[in-house]
């Protein structure tokens, strides 16, 4: 019985040190849930578990193949209501990125508002909010922009909540991205939240990353240094 205390003891010591440690890690947090609080703060063991396991791990290189059907072609409308057609960015390298708010990657936006600003001036990173894995998106258009920017200080674009992963109405970008009958070669849906596609300055996907893959991993910032 003295050895039951004891551990019920030391399970809420144990307990308490990690609601502290939630708390430090969010200090700069703003309107955040307690199970987003703590998914931040348990992102770096998340990162390091799901490398270990291979988990959401695979990436994949284009070998020379160019799209049947040109990425410029494209257009997404964004969260302010603009229109973004990427017949206007020919020559920038683009990284697009299914992101959600409620997920243990979440912590991954704060990553990518890093590598846009390091590359801001050779790469646009664009976000499209979607609610497709185990609804980790709930949130509208205007409290999605507000969760970014007021915990990650997110100032590259975001598309308009939508749907990444293949059904009838699929986001075009992601049908683009997801087709090799239109890409040129991948047929890879987005595995989870955070999986990123590179797209050239020519227009051609070269590279996918599945979401543990980290944004600021060398694999990811050679690709885009690449010329």
């Amino acid at each position: 019985m003295k050895k039951l205390k004891r551990f019920g003891i030391v399970i809420l010591i144990l307990i308490a040190i990690f609601a502290v440690y939630v708390e430090i890690a969010n200090r700069n947090s703003t309107n955040m849930t307690y199970r987003q609080k703590v998914l931040k703060a348990v992102y770096p063991v998340w990162m390091w578990f799901s490398r270990l396991t291979g988990k959401n791990n695979e990436r994949f290189t284009n070998d020379d193949k160019s799209p049947s059907i040109s990425f410029y072609s494209l257009k997404t409308a964004l969260n302010n209501g603009d229109t973004l057609d990427f017949s206007l960015l020919k020559g920038e390298k683009i990284l697009l990125v299914n992101t959600a708010s409620d997920c243990g990657y979440t912590n991954q936006y704060a990553d990518l508002q890093k590598l846009h600003e390091k590359y801001k001036d050779k790469l646009l990173i664009i976000g499209f909010p979607a609610n497709d894995f185990k609804e980790q998106e709930k949130g509208s258009n205007e409290e999605i922009a507000e969760f970014c920017k007021k915990n990650y200080g997110i100032s590259f674009p975001l598309a308009q909540k939508s749907i990444v992963v293949k059904s009838a109405d699929q986001n075009p970008v992601f049908q683009w991205l997801t087709d090799a009958g239109k890409n040129g070669w991948n047929n890879k849906y987005p595995s989870w939240n955070f999986s990123k596609y590179l797209v050239d300055g020519n227009g051609i996907l070269t590279n996918y990353f599945d979401p543990s893959v980290s944004p600021l991993s060398d694999e990811v910032v050679n690709a885009i240094n690449k010329q």
